[in-house]
């Protein structure tokens, strides 16, 4: 125990901390106004302690589905060793061994470790037991995980145990946010030793949009966010490349489409495109490419005019025109050598199909193939999935297809729920899939939307019955890029984003009924995120909020 000597107000307080647990003690004088009291034991008790929360709080995030823990306290050695016996993977892309190494890194968090090693054990490693030897990244892998750290042996090691690789590197996070930094100790501490934690996701897709349309990001920022996915534990990154304003990407069967890029510098090129793949799938992230057809297509004319309806009406596409679908299909084709999920994303909202009975040609052709304008958008939405589907994709469209026409839709199709709540228990109820992005809820880009919004969003609204369950995949938070740019992506990303992690990770008996129970846990991880260099925003406020005044970060 020690005073509190802070400040005057806290004179007469003595902090007492044991095995990750702290309290206040108060001498008889003088006497503290309440409210004062319980800041200064808040302080204390989420301040000094990681993953060991006070008053059996467990601060980790997202909540994970089954969590036993101790009161013994352990020092991590400064020269942490990953060991992998009894393991099957032989990790020949240094998948795991990669990931090791940034787990120390963030625990680190760039402090000098150079304390001496007396009066708690030392944990000498982590052994990672991966039971299958594939490391390919198919959608719905495995990736559970358990972790145990003990509080006895010699040497004393942290045991993973997974069932893929991707699994491990849950749980290597996982075991990072139990870790802290000891500032008068110059060590890495780990609390509340034994633990033993049993996790699965809830959900296999738990998703991030990021445009590149709106505003170019480059790809460092791109990295960068896929490094703060990993901390929450989201694994699908929704890249919704192209739009009306810019087309950014090179698309060597057709090269002139990054004409329509809003300078020669804001561009990506096929290899980019490669290395942002890889860079993400080394993580456990799968990268969702979009074109979203017929509509938010301008650009795509600035290389090839002819796919305009005319000159002074360019959008959406021609649907008279086979030039239209050749380019789709070169597009589609020069994707599948690059991304690899399972899915790919056609778009379909919005589609203001004005300029094909505006234009003569075009109407004309309607006319001919014995069309209006609801049949031509049907149409084109159908041809383009074929011609995914050549490719080998699974398809996603926003919810629009179904609405218009959603007996029509291939039976591979994934319906994107956006525009509001209801939609989920329609698609699933004709026997589609679904992913949950409702607008009022999970677009960051909406700065009045809290991040308690956010949180008790829920995927499976009023669908009750367990095969139709099944049908929704999860879901995705969207940072649509109108107001989003480099210079603040990160903080109208997190924590927000964060909060939707959490419903689409943690078994839904673990996750919190209502947020003011919440509150304190992702306040510490937000300041986590801060620590490891991600600009995550206040929670008070709206999103992106700056912070109100001077504070702590834990109460901002």
């Amino acid at each position: 125990c020690q005073p509190l000597t802070a400040s005057s107000a806290g004179k007469g307080v003595t902090l007492c901390c044991t095995g990750g647990f702290c309290s206040a003690k108060m001498a008889p004088a003088p006497r503290l106004p309440p409210v004062l009291v319980l800041l200064l034991l808040l302080t204390a008790v989420v301040g000094p302690c990681a993953g060991a929360g006070g008053a059996g709080r467990v601060d980790l995030w997202p909540m994970p589905g089954s969590v036993t823990r101790g009161a013994q306290t352990l020092h991590v050695s400064r020269e942490l060793k990953l060991s992998t016996a009894g393991s099957n993977y032989s990790d020949g892309r240094g998948i795991l061994k990669d990931a090791f190494a940034r787990m120390v890194s963030v625990v680190v968090m760039d402090h000098v470790i150079n304390g001496s090693y007396q009066g708690a054990p030392v944990l000498a490693g982590v052994n990672v037991v991966v039971r299958s030897p594939d490391d390919k990244l198919n959608f719905g892998v495995d990736e559970s995980y358990k972790l145990s750290v003990p509080a006895t042996g010699n040497p004393l090691y942290a045991q993973i145990e997974a069932q893929t690789v991707y699994g491990a590197l849950h749980a290597l996070e996982t075991f990072s946010q139990l870790c802290n930094f000891d500032f008068n100790a110059r060590l890495i501490e780990l609390h509340s030793a034994p633990w033993t934690i049993l996790d699965t996701p809830r959900f296999p897709y738990r998703g991030l949009l990021i445009d590149t349309a709106r505003h170019y990001l480059p790809v460092p920022v791109i990295k960068s966010v896929i490094d703060s996915m990993t901390y929450s534990k989201l694994n699908i990154l929704h890249w919704h490349i192209v739009d009306e304003q810019s087309f950014p990407l090179e698309i060597p069967s057709y090269p002139k489409l990054w004409n329509g890029a809003y300078s020669y510098t804001e561009r990506y090129t096929m290899d980019d495109a490669i290395d942002i793949v890889q860079y993400a799938e080394k993580r456990g992230v799968n990268v969702l490419a979009e074109i979203d057809v017929p509509g938010h297509a301008l650009s795509w004319g600035v290389g090839y005019p002819s796919l305009w309806p005319s000159t002074t009406c360019k959008e959406p596409l021609d649907v008279s025109n086979d030039f239209t679908f050749k380019l789709i299909d070169g597009i589609l084709s020069d994707f599948s050598k690059v991304f690899k999920f399972k899915f790919v994303h056609l778009g379909g909202d919005e589609v203001n199909t004005s300029c094909w009975t505006t234009t003569p040609r075009i109407k004309s052709w309607l006319i001919q193939h014995g069309m209006n304008e609801s049949d031509a958008y049907r149409y084109f939405v159908l041809r383009a999935q074929k011609i995914a589907i050549s490719h080998g994709y699974d398809i996603i469209n926003w919810e629009e297809t179904f609405n218009n026409f959603g007996d029509k839709l291939d039976r591979k199709t994934v319906v994107h729920n956006w525009l509001g709540t209801g939609v989920a228990e329609k698609v699933v109820a004709a026997g589609l899939r679904c992913i949950v992005s409702n607008q009022d809820k999970w677009y960051l880009d909406h700065l009045d939307a809290t991040w308690e919004g956010f949180y008790m969003n829920e995927p499976l609204t009023n669908i009750y019955n367990p095969e139709q369950q099944k049908l929704v995949l999860g879901g995705e938070v969207c940072a649509w890029g109108e107001h989003i740019d480099a210079s603040d992506i990160q903080q109208t990303i997190w924590p927000r984003a964060a909060a939707a992690a959490e419903r689409l990770w943690t078994p839904i008996t673990k996750v919190a009924k209502d947020t003011r129970s919440v509150t304190p846990r992702l306040a510490r991880f937000r300041c986590l995120l801060n620590q490891r260099g991600v600009a995550a925003a206040p929670l008070a406020g709206y999103g992106r909020s700056a912070p109100s005044e001077p504070d702590s970060c834990l109460r901002q």
